[in-house]
């Protein structure tokens, strides 16, 4: 899938759940928890050993399910994700490496930003779409606003994540900048561990229910 196609269904999506997943044997009712919320999409972080694992039982039983890789802190992560079927990638930060390995594959790939340094390091790579992470912990929406309007011109888009949830998600997405927020409040780790699947589904659900009255 290239980079354009699967940031059309990430923009259309507004929404992509952040989740740490402990057991390959959660990937699949995670999977159909996201699908009954109406939110087909999940950014599958390289914070547990069985990550890479999650992204090709998802791939493989619910292909309809966009799988992202996220905390790629290394190549060897990135090229773990690709082996793994994900479709796109993201990072905290901005490590040149990473990026122009994703670059060379082919890979959409989408680094952490938080200063204009790095968003000019973006563009000079020419990505289309940053992260701009830690969200909540540097000021949110209002620091988001004033970071992206320098940039506005080169059509960069931002998904902002870190400390984004239910109540403030619509305030990030009515910027223009704004491609989707990220987040964990949909499935935090404990929930997945426990099983809350129905729980999962109902966040999920009102999710998608605030973002499109944005219309």
């Amino acid at each position: 899938m290239d980079a354009k196609t699967v940031y059309e269904k990430i923009g259309a999506a507004r929404v992509v759940p952040v989740v740490a997943i402990e057991s390959p044997e959660s990937a699949v009712p995670f999977a159909d928890a996201l699908i009954e919320g109406g939110l087909p999409v999940a950014e599958v972080t390289f914070r547990t050993e069985a990550a890479a694992e999650v992204m090709q039982v998802l791939r493989r039983e619910r292909p309809d399910v966009m799988v992202g890789a996220g905390t790629i802190l290394t190549v060897e992560n990135l090229h773990r994700a690709v082996d793994a079927g994900a479709v796109f990638g993201v990072s905290p930060g901005l490590n040149p490496k990473v990026v122009e390995a994703a670059l060379g594959l082919g890979f959409p790939f989408a680094p952490g930003v938080m200063t204009p340094s790095d968003v000019e390091l973006g563009l000079a790579y020419d990505l289309e779409v940053l992260k701009f992470f830690p969200a909540g912990a540097v000021g949110g929406p209002k620091f988001l606003k004033s970071l992206a309007a320098p940039y506005a011109h080169t059509g960069v888009r931002f998904i902002p994540t870190g400390g984004v949830n239910q109540d403030n998600l619509a305030d990030y997405l009515a910027m223009d900048a704004v491609l989707a927020v990220g987040g964990t409040w949909i499935a935090k780790k404990d929930a997945v561990s426990g099983g809350e699947w129905a729980k999962i589904a109902a966040n999920a659900r009102a999710a998608v229910e605030a973002a499109a009255k944005l219309g």
